[in-house]
This record gives structure tokens, C-alpha cells and sequence, in this order.
């Protein structure tokens, strides 16, 4: 959840460290550090942002060239100077940051405890770096020998990177369930917990994959695994470019992401809808498509957002293909021996690609069914590389911590996926197959539409910008848009809003529907456009707020509902694509205008890689 960036080579390590930790402040954090080694180890941390580290290492000597920078997330203690990282060990022999939980850390202090070893934070970081010297002096072994020992004790999820003050020349990093990339240079080599630090300065990249040690000594890597195998290096080349990771003269990187819907649904479809054969191909499903179209059930997993387009999924898939649908909690599934056989297909939704829970779902997925897929964003990220097959949404990066496009890209890829299902298995026709790949291809130009009338939400939410609660109502596929929408609003203005099918309002949620309460109803036209009709009328009744988004030219609501956001037509199964965009807006600037930090909310961060 945190971040980690390091570098050794010929350079200056401080200003590529600073920079990069910069990159990564999207992730969430409450305190940062960073560690320079150059003849002793000069440790600069604090509460705070990167800004706050900043002003602490002014004119202080920071010369060096092998470093290491961390970002925390507060887990094991709370945020504050003492627990941020880096942490040395008690005689100073080394320093580490970690991403990531040590679950035995407990039994493992209170040994080291035993053995004359006190602690100055409250962290499980602390108790790993003592357990990496007390191996290195009582063994009498080499640095990259202790680390692997060291980790062979450990239970739990781990990202480090470890630098030892009598070994000056080498850096180690090590992975278990936390994410690392080792970014290759000219005699460089530059670690971060994801890319977004690294494309500045080089685009081969080596993935580490759980349990993999890399060391880098005197210019040269070698990889290996923490029982000391050696491995092969497998090097990528990354696919970002780096105006992606800016903000591109928007105020927010969310604002950003949000205007990028028209080219990252268009991007996702790229390749993939053939608009002049109307045809869907999904290569990366195309070895197991027979087994996908012989499916007896589908079990969708997500967290969050992934899991609010997984109910969207839900609804495309049994209507167009007929397959029975399961949404489940990536976290929920992992631990309740839930009931797999062997021809259920598992298809796991991930922006980010290294979710915790989703990646221990997929790891119990696959002992038990035939097939699990996944639809992931991030090109090489560790559920790509664990599932049988997938598709990447090719959303580019999203740097906001709410998931805006990687919403709305996952649902186009869901919908390609229930469309071509639904052709193959004969229970959509050539005719209607033909016009929902024509549908699907003007949604880029409907949102574009859409965003072009912002201004329209911008003035809804200086209305009701100091409103304590918001409840938000949708009917079948718009159900899911009402959870997404308030789970944005929760998210980044810290309003509390509630999503429901609005069939079930009568079942709890009138009770709270007062002159304050704004109700926001997703409303286009579908089957259930009377009853939705109705739904308002009862909110009206006991004097709630309305604000309804509804087709272009609709009537009948706009002479009930307080407020109206206008999206175009098209067919009610592609409709969450066009009416969630409202709801980005209206959350995006009620926050902004609440003063938020929009794009590192409290308490949140972007990729949650930790239980």
C-alpha cells in the first residue's frame, strides 16, 4: 500500500529517490523517509508528506549513490516520526524499508528480546531488520545470506529493500505478496513498488516474483530465490509513457482520469471490437475460450470499485450468455471454503493487478476449478502473471486513489466478454450482436458528450456541498452505478452515502429521507422506468432532495426531480458506462469544493496490497 523507490549506480541517489517517492505519493501515506549510504548510513524520516521530508534534509549532506526512499502506510504502529521508515537495526549494521506485514512478528521480537534486542518503534519492520543482523553476526555470514534466512523465518507479505553498511557496494530487495520492480539502466538500477518512478529513466524492467531475492552488487543483478536457486531474469519493457503520470494542466489527477474515459474505453476496445466485421476478439481469452463458453457458472472477484463492475458484469453476462453469475468479495471468498467444482470459471478484477485478497482468492480459486481469468490494468502486475488468462482494460495509469476509468473500462471489457459468450453460445442473435457492437463503439463519443456539460454537476454540488448524507437508488443495471457513485463520494469528500436497489427503500432506508437528504437517482429509460418513477414519487412524498440523471429529452422526471443530469440514449446494458460519469463529476467537485485532498484521501490508498 505504501511506496518504495531505490537506486544504486553512478548518479546521485538522493534526487531520483525524492522524485520518485513523489510519483508514488498517489498510493497514500502517512510519514516518509529516506536513507543514503555513502562510508556511514544517514537516515532522514518524518510524519508527514514528502514535502515535510524535504524540508527536513535541507542542507543536509545528502551525497551518495546507493539509497533507498519509503513512503508508510501506517499497519503496526501509529503514524508518527519514531515508526516511519527506514528502520536500522539495533547495532546499525542495516537499514530497511518494507512494504507489507510480518504476521509472526510478535513471537519473533519477544525471541529477539530474549537475545538483548530493544526496540525503538512499534513496527514489524523494526523486528525484521533485527532479525537480518542478529543472523548476520551470530552466523558470521555475508549480507544476501542473512536476508535469506531471515525471510525463510518470516511469515506474512513482504516488499524490502535492505542496504548493509559494511557491504557499501549492494543493494537487496526481496518480494513476497508486496510488489517490486527492478528498473535496468546503464550501469544503474532503479527499485520502486511499481513503475510510475522508474519510466523517467528506463523502460526494461524485471518483475520480481514471490519469493525472489534480487542483489545488486558492483554494477551487475543477480536473482535468486530466498532457498538461494538462481534464476534467469525475465526483462520487459514497459508500456508508459511518462506524460501519463502527469497532470496534463488538470487540477487533479481524478479530474484528469475522469476526461480520459472517452479514450480509455475507445483504448480497451482497440484491437478488439472490429467495428467493419462486427466482431469481438479477446486475444488473451482466445486459448480458453471453449472452456470459457462451456461454462456451468461464472464466479466474478473483486474489491471496491472491481467489485461494483462485477455486478455489472453480473447482469451482462446472464442476459447476453446465459451463464449463471456469482459477485463475491475478493476477501470474503478467500475465507468462507466457499463451493468451487471444475467447470466454474474465476475471473478476478484488479486495476491495479496486486490486491491482496484477490490474489489469495486467485491462489484458492485455482486449486479448486478449472479456469481462472483476469482483467487487470496493469501490464505485468502479479495477477496477470497468476491467472490462466485475461484481458487488460489498457486504461492507462490511474495515479487518483478513486477509481474513475478503471471502472468504466473494466465494464467495457465485461461487456465484450458477455457479447462474444452470448454469440458463440447462441443466445444472442447475429442482428442483435451486430447492433450492440455498434452501440458499444459510440459510448467514447457519448461520454465525451457527457463531460463536455460538467459545469451542469459542477453547480448541483455548490448546493449541496455541506450535506451530511446522500442517498443514491438505481433498478437492475444501475443498481450497481448507485453503489459505485456513493462509494466515490464516501471516498474522497467523506459524506456518508449509501447505495440501493431502489426497490428496497421501502425496506430501511425511507426512514432516513428528510428535507436534508438528497437522493440521487440513476434513471434512464429501461424495463424498469415506471417503477423508478414511482421510487421518486415516494421520495418527493416525504420531502427528499431529488437528483436524477435521465436520458436526453426525458419529461416526466425532470417535472419531479429537483435536479436533472442528462446523458444520451443507448441500450440499457451499456448504460452504467454513460450514467457513472455523473456521479464522478458530482462527488469530484462537492470534495473540491469541501477543500478535500481529492487525490490522496485520508486513510486510503490506491493499491491495497496488505489484509
Amino acid at each position: 500500500m505504501c511506496g518504495i523507490v531505490g537506486y544504486i549506480g553512478k548518479r546521485q541517489a538522493y534526487p531520483v529517490i525524492i522524485k520518485g517517492l513523489k510519483r508514488l505519493e498517489y498510493r497514500g501515506y502517512d510519514s516518509a523517509g529516506v536513507a543514503i549510504l555513502n562510508g556511514d548510513t544517514r537516515i532522514f524520516k518524518c510524519k508527514g508528506k514528502v514535502s515535510d521530508l524535504e524540508d527536513l534534509v535541507k542542507n543536509k549532506n545528502m551525497d551518495g549513490s546507493i539509497g533507498i526512499g519509503h513512503t508508510r502506510w501506517a499497519t503496526h504502529g501509529e503514524p508518527n516520526d519514531v515508526n516511519a521508515h527506514p528502520h536500522a537495526s539495533q547495532n546499525g549494521h542495516f537499514v530497511i524499508i518494507h512494504n507489507g506485514i510480518i504476521e509472526n512478528y510478535s513471537r519473533l521480537k519477544h525471541r529477539l528480546e530474549d537475545r538483548g534486542y530493544k526496540f525503538k518503534s512499534e513496527t514489524d519492520t523494526e523486528v525484521l531488520a533485527n532479525l537480518i543482523e542478529y543472523i548476520y553476526l551470530k552466523g558470521k555470514v555475508s549480507a544476501e545470506i542473512a536476508v535469506r534466512l531471515a525471510l525463510s523465518k518470516v511469515i506474512g507479505a513482504y516488499g524490502i529493500l535492505v542496504i548493509c553498511k559494511e557491504e557499501r557496494d549492494q543493494l537487496i530487495a526481496a518480494r513476497k505478496g508486496s510488489p517490486l520492480v527492478v528498473g535496468i539502466g546503464d550501469g544503474e538500477y532503479f527499485l520502486a513498488s511499481d513503475a510510475t518512478p522508474i519510466v523517467e529513466y528506463t523502460h526494461s524492467v524485471i518483475y520480481l516474483n514471490d519469493s525472489n531475492v534480487a542483489v545488486i552488487k558492483s554494477g551487475e543483478l543477480t536473482l535468486k530465490t530466498i532457498k538461494n536457486d538462481t534464476l534467469t531474469p525475465e526483462i520487459h519493457t514497459l508500456d508508459l509513457d511518462i506524460g501519463e503520470i502527469e497532470k496534463g494542466g488538470f487540477e487533479h489527477f481524478m479530474l484528469k482520469e475522469i476526461f480520459e474515459q472517452p479514450r480509455s474505453i475507445l483504448d480497451t476496445m482497440r484491437g478488439r471490437v472490429v467495428t467493419e466485421k462486427s466482431e469481438i476478439f479477446l486475444g488473451g481469452l482466445f486459448h480458453v475460450m471453449p472452456r470459457l463458453i462451456q461454462a456451468k457458472r461464472i464466479i466474478i472477484i473483486g474489491c471496491g470499485t472491481s467489485w461494483h463492475a462485477g455486478l455489472v458484469g453480473e447482469y451482462l453476462i446472464e442476459e447476453f450468455a446465459r451463464i449463471p453469475v456469482e459477485v463475491e468479495y475478493a476477501s470474503e471468498f478467500r475465507y468462507r471454503n466457499p463451493v468451487l467444482f471444475k467447470d466454474d470459471v474465476v475471473i478476478a478484477i484488479s486495476q491495479s493487478g496486486e490486491t491482496a485478497d484477490t490474489l489469495a482468492a486467485i491462489r484458492l480459486a485455482k486449486n479448486e476449478c478449472g479456469l481462472v481469468l483476469g482483467i487487470c490494468n496493469v501490464v505485468g502486475s502479479s495477477i496477470p502473471r497468476e491467472t490462466d488468462a485475461g484481458v487488460y482494460t489498457h486504461a492507462g495509469p490511474e495515479i487518483g486513489v478513486a477509481s474513475t476509468k478503471a471502472f468504466t473500462a473494466q465494464v467495457t471489457v465485461l461487456a465484450m466478454i458477455a457479447l462474444h459468450l452470448g454469440e458463440k453460445r447462441g443466445f444472442t442473435s447475429k442482428e442483435d450482436y451486430k447492433e450492440m457492437i455498434k452501440n458499444l463503439t459510440e459510448i467514447p463519443g457519448k461520454v465525451d458528450k457527457i463531460l463536455s456539460k460538467s459545469e451542469d454537476c459542477k453547480r448541483i454540488a455548490e448546493l449541496y456541498k455541506n450535506s451530511n448524507n446522500f442517498l443514491y437508488l438505481g433498478r437492475g443495471y444501475f443498481f450497481p452505478v448507485a453503489l459505485e457513485g456513493a462509494l466515490k463520494l464516501k471516498e474522497i469528500s467523506y459524506i456518508h452515502a449509501e447505495g440501493y436497489p431502489a426497490a428496497e427503500m421501502k425496506h430501511g432506508p425511507i426512514a432516513l429521507i428528510d428535507e436534508k437528504m438528497p437522493v440521487v437517482v440513476i434513471a434512464p429509460k429501461d424495463n424498469t422506468y415506471e417503477k423508478i418513477v414511482s421510487n421518486i414519487q415516494e421520495v418527493k412524498a416525504r420531502k427528499g432532495i431529488v437528483i436524477a440523471v435521465v436520458n436526453e429529452g426525458d419529461t416526466v422526471i425532470k417535472e419531479m426531480a429537483d435536479h436533472v443530469i442528462e446523458v444520451p440514449d443507448t441500450d440499457f446494458a451499456l448504460a452504467p458506462l454513460l450514467t457513472v460519469i455523473p456521479l464522478q463529476l458530482l462527488s469530484y467537485y462537492i470534495a473540491v469544493l469541501r477543500g478535500c485532498n481529492v487525490d490522496q484521501p485520508r486513510n486510503l490508498a490506491k493499491s491495497v496490497t496488505v489484509e
